[in-house]
């Protein structure tokens, strides 16, 4: 047996920058969607998340009959947060939030929970258009979750540790999007898929008048939606250290290049949004069972082999 990797001592930011995340992380969400608004050819794509707030904050909340108010706020609550949980073992530059031992699981813990938000928020509606939007998404997690899960622990194998700064630290002679190609553009894929974006929108989609989202408005709204746009956020910038060297780059600080790789995976999920029709579910989910998951695993037993041979 060869030696083990070395593990870092934690090495967190100050227990400050957690009140800073949550800003930090509203504001490339603001970006992100002055970025979407320019994608959709708005002339004035500065002004259009600002707009959308104000209107949303001022609008009346809808009322189901026999709906379960306190289920469907709950749910709806539940994306921001889960976002902001998971953000916190994103190293931002160095140093995540919290350099937790166990980084990969705890981001998929906290991600695994939107499964269960959006469903609350469609059933809570007591509507069969949100019910059906709530089930589309735990159809929907069936299908990309085992890829998902499979891609962020093929990174973790790579790096042999499940804390994030490690699998940072073990990209700084070769990122793992050239060894593990797979398994990053299956992360992308699910990361889509997680936050219902894109080709992945089925549980909101317009066929079922917004699924999930139909008997939302006001500030119940703007909630589900601000949620969804922190987990899209959340998982792009999860892609850096997991797959592209983390803050690794010539002459700049390393928050400068998190910075400009999360916006490049920002970018391009966005861009998809643009380009792409809504996938059917059934399509999907037989695509992630026949096509993805055996490439995942094929792709983890690679990279093992590879680790086991260096060892």
């Amino acid at each position: 047996m060869g030696e083990m990797p070395v593990v870092p001592d934690p090495a967190a930011l100050p227990w400050w920058s957690a009140l800073l995340l949550p800003v930090l992380l509203g504001f490339v969400t603001w970006l992100a969607l002055v970025g979407d608004a320019a994608f959709a050819g708005e002339r004035a794509a500065l002004a259009v998340p600002g707009r959308e707030v104000a209107r949303l904050l001022v609008g009346q909340r809808r009322r189901t009959v026999a709906g379960d108010v306190v289920l469907g706020r709950i749910g709806a609550g539940v994306l921001p947060v889960a976002a902001l949980l998971a953000a916190a073992v994103l190293p931002l530059g160095e140093r995540p939030v919290a350099d937790l031992s166990v980084g990969v699981v705890w981001f998929n813990a906290m991600e695994v929970l939107a499964w269960a938000a959006v469903w609350m928020v469609g059933w809570g509606s007591n509507s069969a258009l949100g019910l059906v939007g709530g089930y589309r998404f735990v159809a929907q997690g069936l299908a990309y979750e085992l890829p998902h899960m499979f891609a962020i622990i093929t990174a973790a194998l790579g790096a042999e540790s499940l804390r994030l700064t490690t699998i940072v630290d073990a990209q700084r002679d070769l990122w793992f999007v050239v060894i593990m190609p797979v398994a990053f553009v299956v992360y992308l894929m699910s990361a889509a898929a997680m936050a219902f974006w894109g080709p992945f929108d089925a549980p909101v989609d317009r066929d079922v008048a917004g699924g999930a989202a139909a008997e939302l408005s006001g500030v119940d709204r703007l909630v589900f939606a601000g949620g969804r746009w922190l987990l899209l956020v959340t998982a792009a910038a999860m892609a850096v250290p997991l797959f592209l060297g983390g803050g690794a780059g010539p002459l700049l600080p390393a928050w400068v290049w998190v910075a400009v790789k999360t916006a490049a995976v920002l970018a391009l999920l966005l861009w998809l949004r643009h380009r792409f029709p809504t996938v059917r579910m059934d399509r999907y989910v037989e695509f992630a069972w026949v096509v993805l998951i055996p490439l995942t695993i094929a792709q983890a037993l690679a990279v093992a082999l590879v680790v086991l041979g260096g060892a």
